[in-house]
């Protein structure tokens, strides 16, 4: 048995209280990876041309309130 499938054993047999927490850890735990994955990027200059389009689009009037 895999430790992936070791793992899905694991989870189905969380109670629903359990899930629910593991299921909240994991929201957050996957969040970090994206903030992470986001400022390597950043740092790498791989989203310079999308702030600059959004700028450019934010100054030509383009952009809304959300």
């Amino acid at each position: 048995m895999t430790e992936l499938e070791k793992l899905k054993k694991s989870i189905e047999e969380l109670s629903a209280e359990e899930l629910a927490r593991f299921r909240e850890w994991f929201l957050e735990f996957e969040a970090r990876i994206w903030d992470a994955q986001i400022e390597r990027d950043s740092k790498a200059g791989q989203l310079d041309e999308l702030v600059a389009e959004g700028l450019a689009e934010y100054r030509a009037g383009k952009a809304r309130e959300i």
